[in-house]
């Protein structure tokens, strides 16, 4: 601020241009801010229902762990990805008959989840690997994860799941359903 009085106070008149300009920089920086956030942000981000979502119980010593679940989009997504605090590793697994018979289990860089169809991560096939468990995993418990989706222009979302941790899937209607909430 420059001060036009010998005394060090400054005229009104350039107070109020001063003040003016600071407003004027400040709405272009929460403008361009406000911009550029919604550049990364979904629209729907990770509009994904899940249902029977579990993960499977360890015990003392065990080092991975499945989970598995329904997942419906509401529009073509990819699952990317996931993170979890139980465990140092986390991936998307398929699991399929290889040579001479022998199931194989490998990590996949993605899985499609068409538009308003239901997929199953289930023993046997796709499904969520937990690797180097940072402890046992009892039944009863819960675990956080976070689910990393991909639409067709690249745009990632989030969607956060507590998963109940049980022995086996509970038979009838399904599994406990998942508690989600959406992160955009």
């Amino acid at each position: 601020m420059r001060h036009s009085r010998e005394g060090g106070n400054p005229q009104p008149e350039q107070l109020h241009k001063e003040h003016t300009m600071f407003q004027t920089i400040l709405s272009c920086v929460a403008t361009t801010l406000l911009l550029a956030s919604s550049a990364f942000a979904h629209p729907d981000a990770a509009h994904v229902d899940v249902e029977g979502a579990w993960v499977r119980a360890t015990v003392a010593g065990q080092s991975g762990t499945g989970g598995f679940m329904k997942l419906t989009a509401h529009e073509d997504l990819r699952l990317v990805g996931l993170t979890t605090p139980v465990a140092a590793i986390a991936e998307v697994h398929e699991m399929k008959m290889g040579a001479n018979n022998v199931m194989e289990m490998r990590a996949v860089s993605g899985l499609g989840l068409p538009k308003g169809k239901a997929v199953e991560l289930k023993p046997g096939g796709y499904h969520l690997m937990l690797m180097n468990l940072k402890q046992p995993l009892a039944k009863g418990s819960t675990v956080p994860v976070t689910l990393l989706f991909q639409d067709a222009k690249g745009t990632q979302s989030r969607l956060q799941v507590t998963l109940p941790v049980e022995l086996a899937p509970v038979q009838g209607t399904g599994a406990k359903p998942a508690q989600h909430r959406h992160a955009h």
